[in-house]
Parts: C-alpha cells; sequence; structure tokens
C-alpha cells in the first residue's frame, strides 16, 4: 500500500484532482463575486482575489521547480492585495464624503391636523371650504406654507396626517410634487393651484400645449441667495462677479478675493425653480454648462453639496432664503452678501437686497372651480399673509391686487429689483 501512495501514478492522480478542485471553484467564487451587491464590502473583494488567485495555484501542483514561480506568484498575489486593500480604502473615503441628498423636505415635520406640526397654525379662520377643495401643490420651500393654508381653511378630514406619503397622493387635494412635476400636472390640469417661483418658458410654452394659460398671483417675496461653505473667507460678492462665476469667466476664488482654490458652481436640474431663477438672473449671460456631477436634482442635495463636495471649501450654489435658513440650517454653509447687503426680511422688504423674487400662486384663467378665487383672495387677506409672514417670508405690500378672472393674459410681476 505504501508503495501505491509513492507510485507515479497515483501522485499524477492527486494533481488531477487537486487541479479539478481549482477549476470547479474558481467560477463558483467569479459567480459569488458578480453578485457582490449581496456581498459586504469585505466579502466582495475577498471573492474577487480567490478568483484572480487560483488559476495560478495549478502551476505549482504540475511544476516540479517552484521556487522562480513562488517568487513571481508571490509578488503578484502581493500587487493583488494592495490594489484591493487600495480600492477598499477609496471606497470607505467615498463613503465620508457622500452626500445624502433626498429627501428635499421632511414632509412629516410640516404636515397639517397634527399637534407636533412645525407649521403655522391659524385656528377659526374667516374662510372654510368644505367642497370643490381645490387641488394644490408646491415646491419643496413652500410646502410649509401652503400646508398651513390647508391646516386653517380646509376640513380636518382631508388628509389622515398619520398615513401620508408621496406614492398615494395622485388623487388628493394636497399634493407635493416639486417645481418640475408640480408645472407639468397645473398644466395638465391635474392640480388647480401651484405655489412657488415664477415658471420657466419652457413650462409655459408647454402648458400653451395643453391649451392651458397660467394666471400668476404674486402672494408674497423672498430672496435669491448664493452661499458657500463655512470655512470660505468670501463673505459678499457683486451681481457682476456671481454672474462671472457662474457664466464660467471667473474660476479661481483668488479673483475674486478668497484663496488660490478652483470654483466649483454646483447647478440645479432643468425646470427647477431655483434653476429657472438663476436663468433670470443671469439674464443674456450665458450660463457655463456644468459637469454632470455639478447638477443635482433635489434642492437640499445643492445644499449639501456645497457643505460637504469632497471635503473642499471651494463650492457655490444657490437657493432661495427660506429655504436655506428656515428649513435646512445646514451649518456647514454660509449665505454670501450681494453688493455688500445680506439678505434677510428687513433687506428684503426695503428693497436694498438686490435680487428678490415674488412667492406665485399659480393657477390657469380655464379654471372654473370657484373655491380657487375664493381661497387665493383669503391668502392675500390679513389672516393669509399672516400665514405667510409667520412662516419666514416677507408678505406683499399691495394685498388689493388680484387680476380679474376674465383678463386674457398671463399675469406677471419683476423677477427681481
Amino acid at each position: 500500500m505504501a508503495d501505491f501512495f509513492k507510485s507515479k501514478g497515483f501522485r499524477i492522480a492527486v494533481k488531477v484532482l487537486l487541479t479539478l478542485i481549482v477549476v470547479v471553484i474558481s467560477p463558483i467564487f467569479g459567480m459569488i463575486a458578480g453578485f457582490g451587491m449581496f456581498l459586504s464590502m469585505f466579502w466582495e473583494p475577498l471573492c474577487w482575489l480567490v478568483v484572480l488567485i487560483l488559476p495560478l495555484v495549478i502551476p505549482i501542483i504540475w511544476l516540479r521547480k517552484k521556487k522562480p514561480y513562488l517568487i513571481g506568484y508571490g509578488s503578484f498575489t502581493l500587487a493583488i492585495l494592495i490594489a484591493i486593500g487600495t480600492n477598499f480604502g477609496i471606497m470607505k473615503y467615498d463613503e465620508l464624503i457622500t452626500v445624502d441628498t433626498a429627501p428635499n423636505i421632511k414632509v412629516e415635520e410640516y404636515l397639517p391636523f397634527r399637534e407636533d406640526s412645525k407649521i403655522v397654525k391659524l385656528e377659526n379662520a374667516s374662510l372654510k371650504l368644505t367642497e370643490n377643495l381645490p387641488r394644490i401643490d408646491g415646491a419643496a420651500a413652500v410646502f410649509p406654507v401652503y400646508s398651513a393654508f390647508v391646516h386653517a381653511v380646509y376640513p380636518d378630514t382631508t388628509l389622515l396626517a398619520e398615513s401620508w406619503n408621496n406614492s398615494n397622493l395622485a388623487e388628493e387635494v394636497f399634493q407635493y410634487n416639486n417645481t418640475y412635476y408640480g408645472y407639468r400636472y397645473l398644466a395638465e390640469k391635474k392640480t388647480d393651484i401651484f405655489f412657488g417661483a415664477k415658471p420657466s418658458q419652457e413650462q409655459i410654452d408647454y402648458a400653451r400645449s395643453r391649451k392651458t394659460t397660467f394666471k400668476l398671483i404674486p402672494i408674497g417675496s423672498e430672496a435669491f441667495v448664493f452661499f458657500v461653505h463655512k470655512d470660505n473667507p468670501v463673505d459678499s460678492l457683486t451681481i457682476e462677479q456671481v454672474k462671472g462665476i457662474y457664466s464660467g469667466k471667473i474660476t479661481n476664488w483668488k479673483e475674486v478675493g478668497g484663496r488660490n482654490e478652483e470654483i466649483v458652481a454646483f447647478q440645479r436640474n432643468e425646470g427647477s425653480g431655483s434653476q429657472s431663477m438663476l436663468k433670470r438672473f443671469m439674464g443674456d449671460t450665458p450660463i457655463m454648462e456644468a459637469p454632470k456631477d455639478q447638477i443635482n436634482d433635489w434642492m437640499v442635495g445643492i445644499i449639501e453639496e456645497v457643505a460637504d463636495y469632497k471635503s473642499r471649501s471651494g463650492s457655490i450654489g444657490f437657493s432661495f432664503r427660506y429655504y436655506v435658513e428656515g428649513i435646512i440650517q445646514n451649518p456647514d454653509i454660509k449665505i454670501v452678501a450681494i453688493d455688500g447687503v445680506y439678505p434677510s426680511i428687513e433687506t428684503i422688504k426695503n428693497g436694498s437686497y438686490p435680487i428678490t423674487t415674488p412667492l406665485y400662486a399659480v393657477t390657469y384663467y380655464e379654471n372654473k372651480n370657484p373655491n380657487v378665487d375664493a381661497l387665493i383672495k383669503w391668502i392675500l387677506s390679513e389672516e393669509g399673509q399672516y400665514i405667510i409672514e409667520q412662516t419666514g417670508y416677507v408678505g406683499v405690500s399691495d394685498t388689493s391686487y388680484y387680476p380679474d378672472i376674465e383678463d386674457n393674459e398671463e399675469t406677471t410681476a419683476p423677477e427681481y429689483n
């Protein structure tokens, strides 16, 4: 028996068996690594290591002079381990700098008919709607405002706040679809009123293609603001400097009194309220084309990216004052003054802050629901303006203004002072 185990035939049989085991196991680990989404960050690289290393074991099984091969084999294995370790480190670093860019607003904190809601609660409003409730929608920044309108004017059976979520609101009167989809649904007459910034020209054109004519009623005022990382020494920019940054003419912070650091200018997606406002602010100055990783579909995203973009302080973004200061309140960014004036309720009211925009209630002339007209007129009343101002916006100075329902032209207002 001892001679059998020492025989050449037995040794060859063992080598063949070991070779077959390697050939079978290697693709199994390959399949496991291919389903890496189900593995942890530790096990997936380990599976790939086995896939790469196992086939190299076959020459060890068959070669007689193994030392030169083992040296090369060991060097290759070491290089693979270093590469995997480096990749693991990069993945961990990416995790540290990755920014959670959703949701735009924690809607559950601003729902009507909840005791713990953060909205302004006006009880015993002079207007109470019980039927033909206007279907309302709005931008993230205005959600606390129109949620407060619902709380004040709509019946408390309108919404079961405990079950409220974005997935089951298609037929509800109280919706939150954000600006891009909000204007689309308004154009398609799926909603009655949208609250937010002025629609883009593309959104107006889409409405016309659906035979819908938007009617814009200013119900408040807001500041359009630019913000940077808190560690950026720049505290103020001029309008021309901001236009230079977003046109691509100014690319380094040292050109505007900052450090020798590249400017990373974030933008929003087309059709968003803030991107449309940026276009109106820039006027005839063309906006540079931003890299894909510098465009964010969520308004909170542009704030979080500026706060922690690859751990650098050279980024800049834009939004609306109340959304930045009242809703998100990220301590790692700071709003910059424009032409030496910081955006505040006082500077918006007195007109000294140079970039203000109306907050609109937008409906359409073809709307036959009589309560749309009643609700907007109530919003322009002392009670409605109280909600707007207590939320953190600036009310309109002339609440007597309201376009005639029979007027066949769109109502417009200055985009910024």
